[in-house]
């Protein structure tokens, strides 16, 4: 029995919120009725957006998507974070590097599926793939999911330049976002592994955030793994890191190099730190 089941058939003495709404709306237009004061606290757009409901609207942002994922039994999730200017086949290439970038496309969407061929066999309630819900890499990822038969998780995030979820996303697990720090909670809440393909400035802080939380031992450790060795060799000096004593040397196995969607599958299945 889901929540909202269980909410139905509790016994309740009181009027709930959605009663208390609608008949609110019915009370007779006065002076005093028309003005913000009076109306129902919970049911005022202008008295959330204040800056001093921002703790409730933290709370709101990490309670909803929980209450959801928990209603479709979600117990463990893939993670796939990656770029969202990977090109997916017949994309125009407007910037140099881009066409190098082109094939993880087609990585990450077939490593979504295999991923998600092996939830279904579990009801799509563990490796439940999941995204930033937007274009190119996250894209491949829900497609390959879709594709697969199962579901896939989206977690999107207001930012002016951004679009639509992107139409592989199951949409009752398609969310919206405006607290970059509860996103990415949502990411390492239910994570059994860690993936990242070439990306930008968010795929880098993705990335260093959670090694971070598994370095620090804030979260457990998880199969961690970097798809596109020469990628992450160029952008990332992991050596100097740990030659210059600002992380371990054993740092360096917090995580592994993976190149074809096989290659990570296997990965995972033989993990061990």
């Amino acid at each position: 029995m889901d929540n909202r089941q269980d909410q139905a058939r509790r016994f309740r003495p009181f009027p709930d919120a959605e009663q208390d709404r609608r008949q609110a709306q019915q009370v007779p237009d006065t002076p005093q009725t028309r003005h913000p004061a009076y109306r129902l606290a919970f049911a005022d757009d202008d008295f959330l957006m204040q800056d001093a409901l921002r703790p409730v609207r933290l709370q709101l942002e990490l309670v909803k998507p929980e209450m959801l994922m928990a209603e479709r039994d979600i117990a463990s999730t893939v993670v796939m974070f990656g770029g969202a200017r990977v090109p997916a086949p017949g994309d125009d290439v407007t910037r140099p590097g881009q066409a190098a970038l082109a094939p993880f496309y087609e990585t990450a969407r077939e490593f979504a599926r295999l991923v998600t061929q092996k939830s279904v066999a579990t009801g799509c309630r563990d490796h439940v793939i999941v995204t930033g819900g937007g274009p190119g890499v996250m894209e491949a990822g829900n497609r390959g999911a879709a594709e697969a038969g199962g579901i896939s998780i989206g977690l999107n995030i207001v930012l002016p330049h951004e679009q639509a979820p992107n139409q592989y996303v199951t949409p009752e697990l398609s969310f919206n976002f405006h607290y970059f720090a509860i996103r990415k909670m949502h990411f390492l809440m239910r994570a059994k592994a860690i993936t990242v393909f070439p990306g930008g400035f968010g795929t880098l802080d993705e990335l260093f955030e959670t090694l971070t939380l598994i370095q620090t031992r804030r979260m457990e450790p998880v199969p961690f793994l970097l798809f596109g060795r020469q990628f992450w060799e160029t952008v990332i000096n992991w050596q100097a890191l740990a030659e210059a004593g600002t992380i371990a040397p054993e740092d360096l196995d917090l995580f592994r190099y993976v190149d074809t969607a096989q290659e990570a599958v296997a990965a995972l299945e033989d993990w061990s730190v």
